[in-house]
């Protein structure tokens, strides 16, 4: 078996490099936005808060598809749950953009009227005179706009609801009208949850993933390692304890140096996206996930199971192209390349984010294991660069851009309805409007590089769980997590840069730490040999 040269390690740390920048790009935390009524002021008036709308409509009694409208600045208030509101038969107002008094019979209907010729409240006015019991304004294109009005107008007098759809939802209620059906429509607003019980889970995976990467190495022992090499051959045991170092060098130790390559080539790469999106690229990022989570879930899987029945890995195949091969790393391998076809294939379906989940998890903890913090020097100037790309990427690339670029990429601007998927997300099970609550990698990745090394550190100085910093640190992790979804709360559902909180909850937990401990110095300045020669003299 052929061992790594010291050039393929070279190449693996520019991999290694490449593949944070590009993860490093997805480093926000997000949440579906949520909309929060508070008290609501009563009608009349013209400071009325723009909500969501769920329009439901039947043909012949037949349930149609559910349209999504907007509510107006003025008029009355929708009931929050559909069983307290009326289906009522719509009618399209006669002349059809409800400027003027309507030849059609309105009274207790809900008036139909198109965009454009008045404003909106002349429409209201005017539906309202005829007795019809609502108005639903079809929009001229597929964005939703906000019907406003000035205070001190009549529109303070409009006592009816007004809500707006886009320009699909009216053809399709046309086309059923125009075919001679009776057409029912159904207006209800509900409110989205502020905080849904897919926050808990997401922050549990997050989390979790974290302590799983960190403690990896455990379940990954090294007597696992020897029992599989030592079976090719009892006479090779040198060339097995040879394989054994090599594969201990192939982990990746990040300098200075690359800390900052990382953020100017993520910023090179975010730039890249926000310019030049479209559904081809992200698809190529999809590619890119697909083969990542491959690798991740096979070392992951092969891993665990080789711990347990380590018999498992005996039966070999010499392959073509791939030399000796383990038959079971091999079927596991074929198993992942399904699973990942699969979730591509199906990627748009309601249960696809329990596939990216799966894969995104399975990548990190594999990334978490190749590349490592050597000292808090390091990760000092990785994170704190970290720290000033999220905040300068989400809240002050406005100034420059006119939109946050962090924000515009992680919605998928441009990609033709695909969206990114390096993150882990969750469906808002509570929320009638679906959505999603999410975290992109960067903000496990970065933060799970400093736990794990905490880890590495507790163990290599024999440090017991209250009086080592692997604990504090993930206890810092949880509580970061807890406020950057405490700020997306406060601030009504607005993207946060996670690091902005996981930062100061890691990182600087990690540097008090060392200060009240006086072991300071000691992590500034740790190295793995140091460690290693530590760990010999302790053995003499």
């Amino acid at each position: 078996m052929a061992f790594p040269s010291r050039r393929r390690r070279r190449s693996c740390s520019l991999h290694a490099v490449l593949l944070f920048s590009f993860l490093f790009l997805i480093g926000l935390s997000f949440a579906e936005e949520a909309s929060h009524d508070g008290d609501s002021p009563k009608f009349p008036g013209c400071d009325h808060p723009y909500n969501l709308v769920k329009v439901k409509n039947w043909a012949h009694g037949v349930e149609g598809e559910t349209f999504a409208g907007i509510t107006a600045r003025f008029g009355a208030f929708l009931p929050k749950e559909e069983k307290n509101s009326y289906r009522l038969t719509a009618v399209f107002s006669n002349p059809l953009n409800g400027c003027s008094p309507s030849s059609s019979k309105l009274s207790g209907s809900i008036a139909m009227a198109v965009r454009g010729g008045c404003d909106f409240t002349t429409k209201a006015e005017v539906a309202q005179s005829g007795g019809a019991a609502a108005l639903l304004v079809i929009n001229d294109e597929e964005e939703l706009a906000e019907m406003g009005c000035e205070k001190g107008t009549s529109a303070q007098d409009i006592s009816i609801p007004v809500v707006l759809i886009p320009k699909s939802g009216g053809q399709s209620l046309n086309k059923s009208i125009v075919n001679g059906q009776k057409v029912e429509l159904l207006f209800y607003a509900p409110v989205r949850p502020p905080v849904d019980l897919s926050v808990i889970f997401l922050w549990i995976m997050a989390v979790g993933t974290v302590v799983c990467a960190s403690v990896w190495s455990e379940i990954a022992a090294s007597e696992e390692t020897n029992e599989r090499y030592n079976e090719l051959s009892p006479k090779e045991t040198s060339n097995a304890s040879a394989f054994k170092d090599d594969t201990e060098k192939e982990v990746i130790d990040i300098n200075v140096k690359s800390a900052i390559v990382f953020v100017i080539t993520a910023s090179a790469f975010l730039l890249l996206l926000y310019f030049f999106m479209s559904s081809w690229f992200v698809w190529l990022l999809i590619v890119l996930f697909c083969i990542g989570g491959i690798e991740g879930m096979h070392n992951c899987i092969t891993t665990v199971i080789l711990r347990i029945c380590r018999n498992c890995g005996r039966k070999k195949l010499n392959l073509p192209l791939f030399g000796e091969t383990s038959l079971f790393s091999l079927l596991v391998l074929i198993c992942c390349v399904v699973f990942s076809t699969v979730w591509a294939i199906n990627r748009q379906a309601s249960y696809s984010w329990a596939g990216q989940d799966i894969l995104g998890i399975c990548l990190m903890i594999t990334v978490l294991q190749v590349a490592r913090l050597p000292n808090i020097k390091v990760a000092t100037v990785l994170l704190c660069c970290a720290f000033v790309y999220d905040i300068f990427w989400v809240f002050l690339s406005p100034i420059i851009f006119h939109q946050s670029v962090m924000i515009a990429v992680a919605r998928g601007d441009n990609s033709g309805g695909e969206t990114i998927p390096m993150l882990l997300r969750i469906p808002r099970f509570a929320d009638e409007w679906g959505g999603y609550d999410m975290i992109g990698f960067g903000d496990i990745l970065f933060p799970g590089l400093l736990v794990s090394f905490a880890f590495r550190y507790d163990k290599a100085n024999k440090k017991g769980i209250a009086n080592g910093y692997f604990l504090w640190l993930t206890i810092g992790y949880g509580v970061g997590l807890f406020l950057t979804y405490l700020g997306l709360y406060l601030m009504d559902g607005h993207g946060q840069p996670a690091l902005l909180y996981l930062v100061p909850c890691t990182l600087g937990l990690c540097i008090l730490l060392g200060l009240v401990r006086g072991e300071l110095k000691d992590l500034w300045n740790y190295s793995s040999e140091d460690a290693s020669s530590r760990a010999s003299s302790g053995l003499a």
